[in-house]
């Protein structure tokens, strides 16, 4: 199942708990407002982490991966569509996240660690899903027509229910929690716990992060078999949904602000999982090129970002019309 070498998996993971202790312990080292300024900086890096990793891949991939029926620019293109698609499936993430952090009302200063060890959990819990996934598909071949469905199912659905509600406190989580462990009132600094007259006590930041936590395991339940679609290498697959989400962090402090001016984003996510739920009921009968896929999946997401746009434009158009006509 696994081609590449159990070092090669041993070194990104290594790679990647050094890029996150340097990111907590020496830059994020104290609770601070992320400016629109350091967020933008942080997207670049872990952008270009990215590519340059994507351009390793297509260097070294048959040094490293040898067994794999991939050539290096094969792999490197389906490294490539499965970050985008995992960068833009993550970004529906960012609208939950502005929620649950407007709900509780989450200090600006202490988001960050938060969406920290929120992500870290994230990775940890992908991690097995892919392990799972990937067995899945080896063992039992149709589980693949499970998978499409599925991915089909779910798109129709965000694209019915664009506007649906979300509420954090009825989080079945949360009030698990509420009946094992007492939870302060108001947040304590950073702290997740606090012991008040030697009771252990979660704070309500705990909570948010259990929210964040719960939310993101949904998440990755409609992404992991989305991703399967494009590539069935778990090592690929692992990787870009590693770099994918290593940078949702930074990407949420720069979009946070402006994510309601995408109206039409979330019917261009549902339109790619559509897609991609497609290509794997369809996989057996004709396999769509990794190539088309990017081209489709870049082509809905750039269609529905640009629509969203004008779509804001406009609209700001329409509100100054009654000033001019006043003045």
């Amino acid at each position: 199942m696994f081609d590449a070498s159990i070092w090669l998996w041993i070194g990104f993971n290594l790679f990647v708990l050094a890029l996150l202790a340097l990111d907590l312990g020496v830059f994020h080292q104290k609770a601070h407002k992320v400016s629109i300024k350091e967020a933008t900086i942080w997207s670049i890096v872990w952008i270009t982490l990215s590519m340059l990793f994507n351009l390793g891949v297509y260097f070294f991939w048959d040094k490293f991966v040898p067994a794999s029926d991939y050539s290096n620019s094969e792999a490197a293109l389906a490294f490539f569509t499965g970050y985008l698609l995992e960068k833009s499936l993550s970004v529906d993430n960012i609208f939950i996240f502005v929620v649950i952090f407007s709900f509780f009302a989450v200090p600006a200063a202490y988001q960050h660690r938060v969406l920290f060890w929120g992500i870290l959990g994230a990775l940890i819990m992908r991690g097995i899903l892919i392990v799972v996934g990937a067995a899945l598909l080896k063992e039992f071949h149709w589980i693949i027509y499970v998978f499409g469905a599925f991915l089909i199912f779910t798109g129709i659905r965000m694209a019915v229910q664009r506007h649906e509600e979300v509420h954090p406190e009825n989080n079945p989580v949360v009030k698990l929690l509420r009946r094992i462990m007492p939870v302060t009132e108001n947040y304590e600094g950073e702290q997740f716990f606090v012991r008040r007259l030697g009771k252990l006590m979660a704070t309500p930041l705990f909570l948010v992060l259990l929210i964040v936590e719960s939310t993101d395991l949904i998440f990755a339940v409609d992404s992991i078999p989305a991703i399967f679609a494009v590539t069935d290498d778990p090592f690929i697959v692992y990787t870009s949904n590693v770099f994918a989400i290593l940078g949702l962090r930074s990407l949420y402090f720069l979009l946070a602000g402006v994510v309601d001016k995408f109206h039409y984003l979330k019917l261009g996510l549902s339109a790619v999982l559509v897609f991609v739920g497609v290509k794997m009921v369809l996989a057996d009968i004709y396999k769509i090129p990794i190539g088309l896929s990017l081209a489709v999946i870049a082509g809905i997401l750039t269609i529905s970002i640009i629509a969203s746009l004008r779509r804001t434009r406009r609209l700001l158009e329409l509100e100054k019309e009654p000033e001019l006509e006043t003045s």
